[in-house]
């Protein structure tokens, strides 16, 4: 039985829907991540799950039982914010004890599970201090704390590292795998980072003004994208888009004119496509240069040199932006022209609606 089960789930203020008909199931012990751009919808659906907006239409379901009614305290969630939320006048050990007083449990059982939360969080040094003595990670793991000693079914993270430096953020991402593989519950993250996504999830839900653009595990995403939107989201630098035309469809390959590029003939099954307007797709990381089944000459205007790895950035004669990821520090730079290749294999098409061609 799943742990969470949206089921045509709807959200409007006033005239404007937000969320469009979810349907999804989690596992018990999956760490799913939602992620999208902003105005998404992604974190409307997880103050839905939380219980702090309103259900417009369909059901939330927690461990079998239907929650819309009820109010968040009574859900078996806790909620982890972006903003640490933290009471400055507090010591860490009282914030972390805050909502077990509300819930006005025995002062020893309060003490077991703050000093549990403290020891898996690395803070038992710290429970004393008060949050303004600590630094931005530690503060955000007394928020988490907070939310481990309610011992919720569902963990629900609200862009918890956002507030954090780059360095910082790295880090608590893998503090926050290492708890997810320690405590075995199920939490659902909010972001709109796809690198946190693909690092962090066991399955990503990709949102897109609304509805559910794809769902998958990250290198399932990344391989196969189901349309233009998900193969544009996932990945750094995202995937270079080409515009062609198809010329020939026979059931086994699929002959598309890229303009001043040329042509190429892909592995595809479909024939529906045949006289299409499309959308072919390369992964700047799977460009060599030099060398590849289909050669691109081009020349960049700006070079990246980053000492793992140079990105070079040039304009096709289509018009379309083009991004190179190449391995250390190759002979690349502004204004030299470069032939770049790729492996059909690894070309992606997408059709007029933009959905993925097979």
């Amino acid at each position: 039985m799943s742990q969470l089960s949206l089921k045509r789930l709807e959200k409007s203020f006033n005239e404007a829907r937000i969320i469009k008909g979810i349907d999804l199931d989690v596992s018990d012990g999956e760490f799913v991540v939602f992620v999208g751009p902003s105005g998404c919808g992604k974190s409307t659906l997880l103050r839905m799950i939380a219980g702090l907006e309103d259900v417009s239409e369909g059901e939330i379901e927690i461990g079998g039982q239907i929650v819309n009614d009820l109010p968040p305290v009574q859900r078996g969630i806790a909620m982890v914010f972006q903003s640490y939320a933290l009471y400055p006048h507090m010591s860490v050990y009282e914030n972390i004890a805050f909502p077990l007083r509300v819930e006005k449990l025995p002062k020893a059982e309060v003490d077991n599970r703050v000093q549990a939360a403290a020891k898996v969080l690395q803070l038992e040094s710290r429970l004393q201090h008060r949050p303004g003595q600590l630094s931005g990670g530690q503060r955000q793991r007394v928020a988490i704390g907070r939310a481990i000693v309610r011992q919720p079914k569902i963990f629900l993270f609200d862009e918890p590292l956002s507030n954090l430096d780059a360095a910082l953020r790295s880090e608590m991402r893998i503090e926050l795998m290492e708890l997810h593989k320690r405590l075995g519950s199920t939490m659902i993250y909010v972001t709109h980072d796809q690198i946190e996504a693909m690092t962090m999830a066991d399955k990503i839900v990709v949102l897109n003004a609304g509805e559910i653009a794809q769902i998958g595990s990250p290198l399932e995403l990344y391989h196969k994208p189901d349309n233009l939107f998900v193969a544009g989201f996932i990945g750094s630098p995202k995937m270079n888009f080409i515009n062609g035309r198809v010329r020939a469809a026979n059931g086994t390959t699929v002959t598309v004119d890229l303009g001043k590029l040329g042509t190429i003939e892909l592995p595809r099954t479909s024939t529906e496509v045949a006289g299409q307007d499309v959308t072919l797709g390369i992964r700047p990381e799977h460009l060599t240069l030099g060398r590849g089944e289909f050669v691109i000459e081009t020349t960049p205007n700006i070079v990246e040199h980053l000492g793992i790895h140079t990105i070079g950035y040039a304009t096709l004669p289509g018009g379309e932006n083009f991004i190179g990821l190449f391995e250390g520090n190759p002979d690349l730079d502004d204004g030299k022209p470069m032939a770049v290749g790729f492996d059909i294999a690894q070309a992606h098409l997408f059709d007029a609606k933009g959905l993925a061609v097979y």
